[in-house]
């Protein structure tokens, strides 16, 4: 093989030199030069949609800041997403770069959000001037160059816009005397039609719209119920009826509740059904547990035909709305072993080496009467679609509300993927998450689309502990993502303090719940009947437990919370305040026992103070130190705190004031903060 001359080769690159490649451009502009970020609400970078309810206005606020000394200006745009069309609103300055807009969200569904910032020529041009003209040293050629602005802005104007800025124009180019120009200059008419034609040719966009899903209003406010229809009996030892349930309700409407919720109705499993007591070994005559679904009878969309037809059931929840109620049904995703699934489709279930289906377990507890769903399953499209049909037929009987079962041992994407879908057709559909598991799941779960989530409220009893988690959940950035539904009670929770089985624990819980949250619910007649007798010492499950064995409860007892709750809702409904959780502030007290905390009306027009004596047993004292400025109630003037749970009402003055709470009458106050205003009169009242 022959060798190459390498002095040749040489010759050859110099003669014949390789092209310098051209300097790469940048790929963006560089007269884009605003910057914009720390947008909010903005849940995980955009990732997950931010959480509304119709008729807000959302508030959106962002950094928003360029280099050197230019003005910067800002628009926030935004759409339903049916809609083509991008609205905007213009952002104004907070401080040190944040700038802020509001939009109403006027229609159900998801609504998406981005930003536009620009440097704004015009703005800087007349905040120097005006700077300028102060210290007289304005010059012919500033109000030329204002006049080239607004040239320019006239070349984007319309019709009599266009004609009346090329006039002003004009003006500034007229002679030289600056006394003439400063009028037209610094016109507010003018600089307001300016603002309207701003040059955008360099406009920042930020990096993504955003999404905001709008629900109804129940989604932020709501009073839950939850009963038992197979013990709505008024006959003792009778399997309850949906006819029966329908003879309840003006008794649930008539302790002001808006949401009545249902375990699950469907036919009850048979093999390795539940006795009494969760025992493993149940008795001819045991009625098993709802949430083990299925039998030859039907499965999740079939009624238990104890409880009557899809028509009875129809008529209750029509009669539920004529009342103001809206009724929840329980959805539990999974199945009794007589389910029809099971037969039908063996491959949704994970088997074991020996061929048999695994039941559910949590070790050490056992599930035998329950199969979970496999979601790794090869065919987990088609139990996808078939979990999403039991939700659609539902709807289509009059549910708009579900209580979804432990969703957390349910695979994420499903949920992802099924809320959206549902709420696409049907925006109005409202899902709860009980999920009582690890913080980054349960929201996790809320970022997916759950509309509202249980809390852990039922095990916080120390002030301490209220403060530190209420104040978390309702605040940002979780509070653009997750709606707490505060219980103090449910079929599966008997708290040790409800344990104690005395009215004033009862009643400070039901306070805690109704008045810290604006969702909220109990599970009765277990709560008003001040039902708790635990299974066992230690146990935080019921002695006799309605999971597993119908009850028959004495509504009429006179013992009965029925008009405490009753009062309570009704305070509820009445003031706005307490119609969100946005406005939550805790309030120091000179005493542990005692929790003082405030909530207002989004305008600021309804002001309540909250003070509970978290102490069942003893009379507390202690003053509480209100924020005045905050709450705009002036230093030096006496205002008036009404209690709305006794009537009673006392003048107050300055931050500092005296309460007592005795537990064996009323363990709280609910005050509503009445301001003392001056009219021309001279004649003072209270707001």
């Amino acid at each position: 093989m022959a060798v190459q001359d390498t002095s040749v080769v040489k010759e050859r690159v110099a003669r014949n030199p390789a092209p310098k490649p051209e300097p790469e451009k940048p790929k963006l502009d560089g007269r884009k030069r605003v910057v914009i970020e720390g947008v909010s609400p903005e849940v995980d970078g955009g990732r997950f949609p931010a959480k509304r309810t119709l008729g807000d206005l959302v508030r959106i606020e962002a950094d928003v800041f360029t280099d050197g000394h230019d003005s910067v200006a800002a628009v926030v745009l935004f759409r339903h997403e049916s809609s083509k069309t991008w609205n905007e609103t213009r952002m104004r300055p907070l401080v040190n770069d944040r700038w802020a807009a509001e939009f109403p969200v006027t229609e159900l569904g998801r609504y998406r959000y981005t930003i536009h910032g620009w440097v704004d020529h015009w703005e800087t041009w007349r905040r120097d001037l005006l700077k300028r003209i102060q210290a007289d040293t304005d010059t012919a050629v500033d109000y030329l160059i204002g006049a080239e602005l607004i040239e320019a802005a006239a070349e984007r104007a319309k019709d009599a816009d266009k004609e009346w800025l090329l006039v002003q124009a004009k003006a500034l180019r007229t002679g030289e005397e600056n006394t003439r120009h400063r009028p037209v200059a610094i016109d507010d008419v003018l600089n307001e039609v300016m603002l309207r034609y701003p040059d955008r040719r360099f406009a920042t966009e930020f990096q993504r719209e955003l999404v905001l899903v709008v629900d109804p209003v129940r989604a932020r406010f709501s009073s839950w119920y939850e009963f038992f229809p197979r013990s709505a009996s008024p006959e003792p030892g009778r399997h309850g009826t949906f006819k029966d349930c329908e003879a309840r309700l003006p008794y649930i409407a008539g302790m002001g509740f808006n949401v009545v919720y249902l375990p699950p109705i469907h036919p009850i499993g048979t093999k390795f059904r539940k006795g009494k007591n969760n025992s493993t070994v149940a008795e001819p005559d045991d009625v098993g547990s709802p949430w083990a679904i299925g039998s030859e009878l039907g499965g999740h969309k079939a009624i238990h035909p104890q409880l009557g037809t899809l028509e009875d059931f129809r008529r209750f929840v029509k009669r539920a709305e004529q009342l103001g109620m809206q009724v929840a049904l329980d959805i539990a995703f999974q199945v009794a072993p007589d389910h029809p699934y099971v037969k039908e489709h063996e491959e949704w279930f994970r088997k074991r080496p020996d061929g048999t289906i695994q039941y559910a377990e949590n070790p050490p507890k056992k599930y035998q009467d329950i199969y979970p769903f496999d979601f790794e399953t090869p065919k987990w499209l088609e139990l996808w679609q078939e979990l999403k049909s039991v939700f659609v037929y539902w709807i289509e009987q009059g549910v708009r509300i579900f209580r979804v079962d432990n969703p957390h041992t349910k695979a994420f994407p499903f949920w992802e993927w099924c809320i959206t879908d549902i709420k696409a057709q049907w925006p109005d559909v409202l899902f709860l998450s009980e999920a009582f598991t690890r913080p980054k799941i349960m929201y996790r779960l809320a970022k997916l689309g759950f509309s509202q989530s249980y809390t852990y409220f039922p095990w916080r009893n120390a002030k301490h502990e209220i403060t530190t988690y209420l104040s978390e959940i309702t605040k940002p950035p979780v509070r653009d993502f997750f709606r707490p539904n505060q219980w103090p009670n449910t079929p599966d929770i008997l708290t040790e303090f409800l344990q104690l089985r005395i009215r004033p624990a009862f009643m400070i819980r039901l306070l805690l719940a109704a008045t810290l949250g604006a969702n909220y619910g109990i599970y009765g007649p277990a709560f008003e009947l001040m039902e708790g007798r635990p299974v066992r010492p230690g146990s935080e499950e019921y002695l006799d437990s309605e999971k597993y064995q119908i009850r028959a409860w004495d509504l009429d007892s006179p013992a009965s919370l029925r008009e405490f709750i009753a009062l309570v809702n009704r305070i509820r409904n009445e003031n706005p305040a307490l119609q969100t959780d946005w406005q939550l502030e805790f309030h120091p007290v000179d005493n542990d026992q005692l929790l003082c905390y405030s909530k207002r009306a989004d305008d600021g027009s309804n002001l309540l103070v909250m003070v509970i004596n978290l102490d069942p047993h003893h009379k507390q004292s202690g003053f509480v130190e209100l924020p005045l400025d905050k709450l705009e109630i002036e230093e030096d003037k006496p205002y008036q705190a009404n209690d709305l749970l006794t009537g009673a009402r006392y003048i107050w003055t300055g931050r500092r004031n005296y309460v007592e709470l005795d537990p064996n009458s009323v363990p709280g106050h609910i005050f509503r903060i009445r301001r003392r205003l001056r009219v021309e009169t001279d004649f003072e009242y209270f707001l």
